[in-house]
């Protein structure tokens, strides 16, 4: 059995439901979404930081839960940042 977390459940029970519609030309949106992917993904600079051990440990860390590079890593944290999609997971209480 699949464990769904919040999110997950409530995207689950919304298709359940009927809510989510095909957009009209589903192969088109395929293919442009695949385009910008392709294109948020073009890594044609380098940037070298300075970053303590135990971070640097962490994110590798990470980076092996989430099976990829730990450099592919951060690379997606800065683009979802930059992007406004990185939202900070806030303790309850």
């Amino acid at each position: 059995m699949i464990t769904l977390d919040k999110e997950e459940q409530a995207l689950s029970e919304s298709i359940e439901k009927g809510e989510w519609k095909s957009v009209p030309d589903l192969e088109e949106e395929i293919r442009k979404s695949k385009e910008y992917a392709k294109a948020t993904f073009v890594k044609n600079k380098r940037m070298n930081i300075r970053i303590a051990q135990k971070d640097l440990n962490a994110l590798k860390i990470k980076a092996l839960e989430e099976g990829i590079p730990y450099q592919t890593l951060v690379s997606s944290i800065i683009h979802k940042y930059l992007s406004g999609k990185l939202i900070e997971n806030k303790p309850e209480g």
